[in-house]
């Protein structure tokens, strides 16, 4: 059962991953991390689809290989984190709990996703 409940997870975050990246408001990467988190612990064939898949590999290759989180894909995540939750605090959202509950959590990944390690040839910074 648990395997099966691992399997469905892991596919529905699969689709939102996928959809991540035709539309840029949902983050891909961490959908597909979570999908093969379920995998792992459910379908093996399933991980090494997502891992070998053309598509879909690059986004978690690093990431898994233990290389870290590129630069550019974590400024990106943040960037679209904030503009989805900015979006919500401002536009959809009326009551203060739900916006400062919003707010800590956009906080709270982007933390997470920063802390990340990055991959070696992206740590120096030139100053030319």
């Amino acid at each position: 059962m648990k395997k099966i409940l691992l399997t469905i997870i892991g596919t529905i975050s699969l689709g939102l991953g996928i959809i991540g990246i035709l539309l840029p408001i949902l983050p891909t990467t961490p959908f597909l991390l979570l999908s093969l988190t379920c995998y792992m612990r459910s379908s093996r064939k399933l991980y090494n689809f997502v891992l070998s898949n053309k598509y879909l590999g690059p986004y978690v290759i690093d990431y898994v290989s233990g290389n870290g989180i590129p630069l550019k894909a974590k400024k990106k995540a943040i960037i679209l984190i904030w503009l989805t939750i900015g979006f919500s605090v401002v536009f959809v959202i009326d009551k203060v709990f739900l916006r400062l509950m919003l707010i800590t959590i956009a906080c709270i990944v982007s933390t997470y996703i920063w802390t990340r390690s990055t991959p070696e040839g992206e740590r120096t910074v030139n100053t030319k």
